[in-house]
């Protein structure tokens, strides 16, 4: 078969070392892989390729793949490649949903003890090498996560691992999902269908969004839903950008309506240095870094093998994708 690899970035880490191609032909010479860089070397490449190991499809390399019949991710998302003509296609589409759930889990506990013991106002007065202890007015601002309530939109493996954790620290962790007829994940008091959104937002001390971006995620944190949080709650997303609206977060902090936002996905990215984001001392931005561990790249390549290899046996393969669902 012909395996075209095309996983590029204008950021070095989201390019695939040379290091995990090299293993794959290694490790199946029966099969011819070509690297692509560029949506151009893809274009130039597809046409012959049975399998895509990318997310960077686009529909004109789609209307090129006369032979293409799956495509497998690097990362969990894909919504960027479920165009229209994706969608209607018979090509199998897979994802790496699972290999950075424990990774993003910790991003997420460490970012939202970071807010709620307010460390952001320690490290500027540390870089200003002033002593705040009084800013911190004897400890009334600091919050536990013992004791908090913590709402996690969407439960796959990041929003289970995340509830693990926090659990674990004594929080009390609802889930939001859109199927409720499926084991209660440990460490979860709560699942209930995304119809009771609103309802939950009103009552969370922390509100983690992890679910997928689909057409009906996109937005699902807005003005209505910020209005309804209370005004001491955290906000974190380690999702996709384009699942909050970034204007309207803007407004709801500028009217204290919250305590803080930890962001580490934006709707454009880089986040444009013009975003008003960037100089609010209650908003912690890490750049898109929540999935990056040492063992990400070898995690993500052996998954696509164990997958190649069901694949050239005609075997079920593991996460497949339910392009119209979205994820």
């Amino acid at each position: 078969m012909n395996v075209v690899i095309a996983i590029y970035s204008p950021f070095a880490s989201w390019c695939i070392p040379d290091a995990s191609v090299e293993a794959l032909r290694r490790d199946f010479p029966e099969h011819s892989f070509i690297r692509a860089d560029s949506d151009a070397e893809t274009q130039s490449v597809i046409a012959d390729a049975d399998v895509a190991f990318s997310s960077q499809l686009k529909p004109s390399h789609l209307a090129a793949a006369s032979r293409l019949r799956w495509v497998h991710s690097p990362a969990a998302g894909i919504g960027g490649m479920l165009f229209p003509e994706m969608v209607r296609s018979p090509v199998i589409m897979t994802n790496s949903r699972g290999t950075s759930a424990i990774t993003i889990a910790e991003h997420t506990l460490a970012v939202t003890l970071a807010l709620l013991r307010d460390l952001p106002l320690a490290w500027r007065r540390q870089s200003e090498r002033e002593w705040a202890q009084n800013e911190f007015n004897a400890g009334a601002s600091i919050r536990t996560l013992r004791g908090a309530s913590v709402l996690i939109v969407g439960l796959g493996a990041i929003g289970t691992e995340t509830a693990r954790l926090m659990s674990a620290l004594g929080a009390t962790i609802v889930g939001v999902r859109r199927r409720i007829d499926v084991p209660v994940p440990p460490g979860v008091a709560q699942v209930v269908p995304a119809t009771e959104l609103h309802e939950q937002l009103a009552r969370a001390d922390v509100v983690v969004i992890a679910a997928p971006q689909t057409k009906e995620t996109v937005r699902l944190i807005g003005a209505p839903e910020l209005a309804l949080m209370k005004h001491d709650a955290v906000l974190v997303n380690i999702s996709r950008g384009k699942l909050v609206d970034e204007p309207a977060l803007v407004e709801a902090l500028e009217a204290g309506r919250l305590r803080g936002a930890a962001l580490d996905v934006f709707e454009h990215e880089p986040l444009p240095r013009e975003s008003p984001l960037w100089s609010r001392a209650d908003v912690l931005i890490t750049p898109h870094v929540s999935g990056f561990h040492a063992d990400y790249w070898p995690s993500a390549t052996r998954l696509f093998a164990d997958n190649l290899r069901r694949f050239a046996a005609g075997l079920p393969l593991v996460n497949v994708v339910d392009k119209e669902a979205g994820y």
